[in-house]
């Protein structure tokens, strides 16, 4: 098992969050990364909140990924694709990239 600080970012390096996790695969795909991400963010926002609630938004995160609402970057490279493997043991660190809209655009 690993424990990865999960970070997410704004495209100019500004700090949004960051949690540290632990017991995590070492190797998961891209889908269970951020599915684990968006409910772990879910739940410590709104603890009693029931499951089906935490699936939704890890729906939804699914969802920003495909349509390039963020990039997530493990260790020195960008993922590209959902059921791509990543591997945790040896990385610190993952970043989820938000990218934030141009103003009029």
């Amino acid at each position: 098992m690993a424990t990865v600080v999960l970070r997410t970012e704004t495209v100019g390096g500004a700090p949004v969050a960051a949690v540290e996790v632990g017991d995590v695969p070492e190797a998961m795909t891209a889908r269970e990364l951020i599915r684990l991400r968006a409910r772990d963010e879910f739940s410590r926002t709104f603890p009693d909140a029931p499951e089906h609630d935490r699936e939704r938004q890890a729906d939804q995160a699914e969802r920003a990924f495909l349509a390039n609402g963020f990039f997530l970057l493990v260790g020195d490279r960008q993922v590209l694709e959902l059921d791509e493997m990543v591997e945790l043991g040896t990385v610190a660190e993952v970043v989820f990239l938000r990218l934030v809209p141009l103003v009029g655009g």
